[in-house]
């Protein structure tokens, strides 16, 4: 190794990051964003908790207050002038113009959402949410929000670290003091002063993302330091880059780094080629320009592509090349995140993930020296150091050799797929799994070359000597001491990368020579998409049928079994994760919007044999879309389990606009029954289309067999008014050609979609007779319990005036994409009542007892439907 003399000047051809876009602002915007969810919700549902905290807490405000010797106003005041001073102040001394702008964008940010929060709480919260955010102010509980607080920890949060501002760190402590007295004197409650600090941090966080902030990586005179500290001396720290990245095609500046100026720029193009006029004169001796050319070989680029990291060519005096991986502390994020969602989301994985640079630095060091120890090829790691907020490992170059993704059709022989199999079999024997197996990370040597030996890329293992070089590189996402499902991933990652390059048949051959038969057979469960690593992912999308013809494939292998039935391979599915989303999201909403005051004052004055035939009534709606979609359906359904289908939609709404969910269902059950997935799309959109034509002629038939004169009078006032409204509106919008065009274009693919199905159906009179009749069922049954609901109040209307009323309501709801239609169904439901001449507050209680019935209630039954259905495959 050259010994460091460090007296030579150094070229460092790259472009810093002046500014970077930190994924942990992001992160920490998020779970701000979470916790002040769940502060709402402890606002609501542990109320005596939170008030007996706050309580406690304002005992001493008594005492507090004869011990104060500057009134809370007073304390209030200095604060929020004295923050903002002192911080913008040492800003603009350190002319820092752009964190200052940063600093009033985001004050102006959180108290935009500290004053929003405040009126959505008043004029949409329930009363024990209400309640929960609320003090006494002058005898009367108001609801109050410190938005000056919101502000200062906006800015606060913009300004940077408190252990790199000293007026950042004071003024933390001085916030900290003012939210505490403004919480022991009662002049704000604990759930608002808590949602107040984390909508400030949210808008701190959001504008220092979409800003970005001041890159602490090492570049420059600082990445050479950080090389001679891992032992070596460079003449040259040449910037890798994928040429065939559009963003890649930028000029550099080359950088003299003992000078500390910049010496010119260069385009990377004219490195490639060789013609680098600003690099070649004055270059340090024992470097000739042919080598700077070099630099871009398909080795060093796929080094780039295999990993988010930095890659740099490095040459010596003495004229030996290595490259150097540069891992950056703000990119360690992203990394942890994807690491930790893949070793949670699958089973048999080390759920255990590297969180601090130094543990992912040192990680991928342990990797690689126990890959190399295990006999696998591969660059050796020759050193490694810290730099700022970076960490650079300096590693063998592997000289003459191309990646799988770029390696011409005639290197890959067979005998270049059975040393691939070699070596992740040599791996696998010492305990170790790659885990993220791609078509870069396999590095295939293009020829004889005595430097690859002499550089040390062969492991001490026993190798013969004509083998082809097959290289594997890439260890940093690996475990040691993995187990028999890893290794399994491993097995069906590397035939994927197999059959990508050279096709399906020639992948599975050469791994029915390398794999002994139970290993083969292994493979064949766990060829999923979701075992595979990104890159190899989006190469399967592209052809669908990649994975399909490698289980087939291996099928014919083994007489003996007929298919690969896929293995559970993960901890939960997407439909869990639905299932667990669709829940928090129905509490949420519960919790916000239902005033439990308000229900249990409309049930306490309705007629309870009323009320509850209209939870009854409201039930047949799932006996009618249940025959509806059986009638119409291309294979046999089972009547009940398409019935608990139908009532497990009611948990499903209310996470999905009205008639969404259900019908989303509807689509699962029939791709269960083995209905394909265009013909379940027609189906369910051939139902829906069932329900509208039914609705319109239940409106007709109302419309002539009631009123005062017999069949033919005249419709209500009501009817005339709603529909003439409903008729204008629709006639306005289409009269507009934009809008005229976009209706064509929604309408027009569901029609060409349903008329095969349609026509089909036709063929069968008693089917379209079945399935119209459990449409009439569905809508006659929300018609018929809203009109009981009326009657629960003592109340009486026409039945096509409650039709009318009900039919509108329910169309603004599914107009409006609000979960189930909340609110939007609410007010058109008053409004519909109000308008027909029923007082406001008895239009109310009809309402919340209808919505009670039809809606709230039916969450829970439906839910346990849900899960019942899951446990039996139906779902």
């Amino acid at each position: 190794m050259p010994v460091a003399t460090h007296d030579q000047v150094v070229r460092v051809v790259d472009t810093p990051t002046s500014r970077v876009h930190h994924p942990s602002d992001a992160v920490g915007a998020i779970v701000a964003a979470v916790g002040v969810v769940v502060t709402f919700f402890l606002a609501v549902y542990a109320h005596a908790t939170t008030a007996g905290v706050a309580q406690d807490v304002q005992g001493f405000s008594n005492l507090l207050a004869r011990l104060l010797l500057v009134p809370v106003a007073v304390l209030e005041g200095l604060v929020t002038i004295f923050i903002p001073i002192a911080v913008l102040t040492e800003l603009a001394l350190r002319r820092l113009g752009r964190q200052i702008l940063e600093g009033v964008v985001a004050a102006g940010l959180a108290l935009g959402l500290a004053l929003l929060a405040e009126e959505l709480i008043r004029i949409w919260g329930s009363d024990a949410l209400v309640t929960g955010f609320s003090v006494w102010v002058s005898g009367d509980l108001t609801v109050v929000m410190p938005a000056y607080a919101a502000a200062l920890v906006g800015i606060l949060t913009v300004a940077g670290p408190r252990t790199r501002r000293r007026t950042v760190k004071w003024s933390w402590n001085l916030l900290w003091v003012a939210i505490g007295v403004l919480l022991v004197t009662a002049k704000v409650s604990l759930p608002a002063e808590i949602v107040t600090l984390l909508l400030g941090r949210i808008a701190g966080l959001a504008v220092r993302y979409a800003s970005g902030v001041r890159s602490e990586r090492a570049y420059g005179a600082d990445l050479v330091d950080g090389v001679r500290r891992a032992g070596f001396d460079p003449t040259y720290l040449v910037r890798v880059r994928d040429l065939t990245d559009p963003a890649s095609a930028l000029r550099e500046q080359v950088t003299s780094v003992e000078r500390g100026e910049v010496t010119g720029e260069v385009d990377v193009a004219d490195l490639r080629t060789g013609q680098h006029p600003v690099v070649v004169p004055d270059a340090p001796p024992g470097r000739p320009a042919e080598a700077i050319a070099a630099t871009w070989d398909a080795a060093s680029v796929a080094l780039t592509r295999a990993g988010d990291n930095r890659v740099y060519a490095l040459f010596t005096p003495d004229g030996q090349r290595h490259d150097v991986v540069v891992l950056d502390g703000d990119r360690q994020v992203v990394g942890w995140l994807s690491r930790f969602w893949h070793s949670v989301r699958l089973r048999g994985l080390e759920t255990r993930t590297a969180i601090s640079l130094r543990a992912a630095a040192e990680r991928a060091a342990l990797l690689t020296y126990a890959a190399h120890a295990a006999g696998v090829r591969g660059p050796r790691l020759l050193g490694m150091s810290e730099a700022e907020d970076s960490m650079v490992l300096v590693q063998e170059h592997a000289a003459r050799t191309v990646s799988l993704r770029d390696a011409d059709a005639t290197l890959l022989g067979d005998d270049v797929l059975d040393e691939a199999w070699r070596q992740l079999r040599l791996a696998h024997n010492a305990g170790l799994t790659h885990r993220a197996l791609t078509v870069d990370v396999v590095l295939v040597a293009t020829g004889p070359d005595d430097a690859v030996e002499r550089a040390g890329t062969v492991g001490p293992g026993d190798v013969p000597t004509d083998a082809p070089r097959v290289l594997l590189t890439g260890w940093e996402h690996g475990e040691v001491a993995s187990s028999t499902l890893a290794r399994r991933l491993d097995l069906a990652q590397l035939l994927a990368v197999l059959a990508i390059r050279v096709g399906i048949e020639r992948a599975v051959e050469s791994a029915a020579r390398a794999l002994d038969e139970d290993e083969l057979e292994s493979v064949g469960p766990v060829l999923q998409s979701i075992a595979l690593p990104s890159t190899t992912r989006e190469a399967v999308r592209a052809d669908k049928e990649l994975l399909k013809g490698l289980r087939a494939a291996l099928v014919d292998r083994m007489p003996e079994a007929t298919e690969f039935e896929p293995e559970n391979i993960t901890r939960f599915s997407v439909r869990t994760i639905l299932t667990l989303t669709l829940t928090v999201v129905a509490v949420v909403a519960i919790v916000t919007t239902v005033n439990a005051d308000e229900i249990t004052s409309a049930l306490a004055d309705a007629n309870p044999v009323w009320a509850v035939l209209t939870f009854v009534l409201g039930g047949f709606s799932w006996l009618g879309a249940a025959i509806t979609l059986m009638a119409f359906s291309p294979a046999r359904l089972p009547f009940l389990r398409t019935l608990w289908t139908q009532v497990a939609g009611s948990f499903v709404a209310i996470a999905a606009p009205a008639g969404i969910g259900p019908a989303a269902l509807n689509m699962r059950l029939l791709t269960k029954r083995g209905v394909s997935t265009s013909l379940g799309l027609a189906t369910v959109a051939l139902v829906q289309l069932s329900q509208f034509a039914v609705t319109i002629g239940i409106l007709v038939v109302l419309s002539l067999a009631t009123g005062d004169g017999g069949l033919v009078s005249a419709p209500s006032t009501t009817v005339m008014v709603a529909i003439g409204a409903l008729a204008m509106v629709v006639a306005g919008t289409l009269l507009v050609p934009a809008v005229r065009r976009w209706v064509l274009a929604r309408v027009r693919p569901t029609l060409e979609q349903v008329w095969p199905r349609l026509s089909a159906v036709l063929g069968q009179p008693l089917r379209l007779l079945s399935g119209l009749a459990g449409s009439f069922v569905l809508t006659m049954s929300y018609v018929l319990a809203f009109y009981t609901a009326l009657l629960a109040f003592g109340q009486h209307l026409d039945l096509v005036d409650v039709a009318v009323v009900y039919l509108v309501g329910n169309a603004a709801g599914a107009a409006v994409p609000t979960p189930g239609g909340i609110g939007a169904i609410e007010a058109a439901l008053i409004l519909g009542l109000t308008t027909a001449g029923v007082s406001a507050p008895i239009a109310t209680s009809v309402t919340v007892l209808f919505r009670v019935a039809t809606y709230w209630l039916r969450i829970p039954i439906g839910w346990v439907f849900m899960r019942w259905l899951q446990r039996q495959g139906d779902l």
